[in-house]
């Protein structure tokens, strides 16, 4: 067998580079330099930044292969520095938006590791999901990068037989501010669909369908999605939805879904499910909320315990990996 390299720790230990990173794009470094002002005291001033420590962040990652200096004191946007122009990127990276939650709830990992329990409340005072609430611009971030802004448009085709001949309705659970349904409903004009998710989530969807032309044909319930759910569509959708809650909670929603898709309805799980060879990796879900992505195997006992029957698992030309499920 062939030994593997070694792994340098102090450069996976790096804080500084990473922090540097945030803070480059905190700060709209890299717009500021495509705006014109490429010198140190004029990118600072643009920023409303020290000029001294600024310079020290840029040069360090400068070392590392983001931005170059041109001049002393002078510095450009390279190919690296230039993915900082992103504003879906940038929402994930900015420590005074959704991003800052993110990067800061890391540090609660030794607790959660110590505990099996996420520590977010320790840090910021609120559970998470409690947390969003108290800050509706926070949470609208993290509406946008759950979004097309954060990760792209959306694959409508969400059925692994692509079989819609039986579908008209459509619920998506938790489906943030309807960037999936409504890609659904633009796909497929004969079906009407019903986004579900907090009241104040819903409230920023009329856009969305407005865009895609397909308002006349949707509506939203401001709910959550631990209460009961609109019963009788022909399809659930739950997408990137149980991978941010742990096994008690992902029972109950699924039970929600089991209830109101009786006697006929389909059930289709996208996130929080792995193929029973993948191995269990660390997400940021479990530092934020405790949430955990099951082995099919393990999601099959806990559909069952949940009135559901497993009728169909695999992955999708995307490589997503999706669940159909029926009620038993």
């Amino acid at each position: 067998m062939q030994e593997q390299g070694s792994a340098s720790l102090g450069a996976l230990g790096d804080l500084c580079t990473p922090w540097c990173v945030h803070v480059v794009a905190t700060l709209r470094i890299a717009d500021h330099i495509a705006a014109g002002a490429d010198e140190i005291n004029g990118l600072a001033e643009a920023a409303s930044c020290d000029a001294d420590y600024l310079g020290r962040v840029l040069r360090h990652l400068v070392g590392k292969g983001v931005f170059e200096e041109s001049a002393p004191g002078r510095f450009a946007l390279n190919d690296a520095a230039r993915q900082l122009l992103d504003p879906g990127l940038r929402l994930g990276l900015d420590l005074e938006s959704f991003g800052g939650r993110m990067a800061y709830a890391w540090g609660t990992l030794l607790k959660a590791v110590r505990t099996g329990a996420p520590a977010y409340e320790e840090l910021f005072g609120r559970p998470y999901w409690e947390d969003l609430d108290a800050h509706p611009e926070i949470a609208a971030d993290f509406d946008a990068l759950m979004g097309p802004a954060g990760h792209g448009t959306p694959d409508p085709e969400v059925l692994l037989n692509g079989d819609w001949g039986s579908v008209r309705t459509v619920v998506d659970v938790g489906g943030g501010t309807g960037a999936l349904l409504a890609e659904i409903l633009h796909a497929h004009p004969e079906i009407r669909g019903t986004l579900v998710d907090f009241p104040k989530t819903v409230a920023r969807a009329a856009e969305t369908f407005t865009v895609a032309g397909v308002a006349e044909r949707v509506k939203t319930i401001g709910q959550s999605f631990f209460d009961p759910l609109p019963p009788g569509a022909d399809l659930y959708v739950l997408s990137k939805v149980l991978n941010d809650w742990p096994d008690r909670e992902t029972k109950m929603i699924l039970t929600c879904c089991a209830e109101a898709a009786r006697p006929a309805g389909r059930i289709v799980i996208s996130g929080g499910v792995s193929p029973d060879d993948a191995p269990a990796g660390l997400s940021i879900e479990m530092v934020l909320v405790g949430g955990k992505t099951n082995t099919l195997a393990e999601f099959r006992e806990l559909a069952r315990e949940a009135g559901l029957e497993v009728c169909a698992a695999g992955r999708q030309p995307s490589g997503r990996f999706v669940v159909e499920c029926r009620p038993t």
